[in-house]
């Protein structure tokens, strides 16, 4: 099964989506099986991290953009080819083990998206896929 999840983003930020995939999978019946999460966009991304405490978000950010800062040197006519390096270093995807009906994440994982190039309306995929 598949669904498809509509996110306005305001800034650039990580964008807790675990209720969405527990929601998913909850809709599909699926006992066991895996979640593949899936951002189709080219300056964002989906990652998964620790939920509980926001400072973490914060360091992350941070860390990113001391990594991938802008430079008058890029070509991109668009001028956000430091929001494309983010989302390839954070990957589109992440996949996530169904047991018992259930997301299997760590105590303090959390799935987020992760946006870098906002504010835009952003789209994310649950596939859901028995085991």
């Amino acid at each position: 099964m598949l669904f498809t999840y509509t996110l306005r983003t305001e800034r650039e930020n990580f964008y807790n989506i675990t209720s969405y995939v527990r929601q998913s999978i909850i809709e599909s019946g699926v006992e066991s099986g895996i979640a593949i999460v899936y951002c189709p966009h080219t300056t964002a991304g989906i990652t998964i991290n620790e939920n509980a405490d926001p400072d973490v978000v914060t360091d992350l950010l941070y860390a990113l953009d001391k990594s991938f800062p802008d430079r008058p040197q890029f070509r991109h006519a668009e001028g956000n080819s430091a929001a494309h390096m983010k989302s390839s270093c954070i990957g589109s995807s992440q996949t996530v083990i169904i047991d018992d009906g259930r997301p299997l994440l760590g105590t303090w994982q959390g799935i987020y998206f992760t946006e870098f190039d906002g504010p835009r309306t952003r789209n994310f995929m649950v596939k859901i896929i028995k085991g």
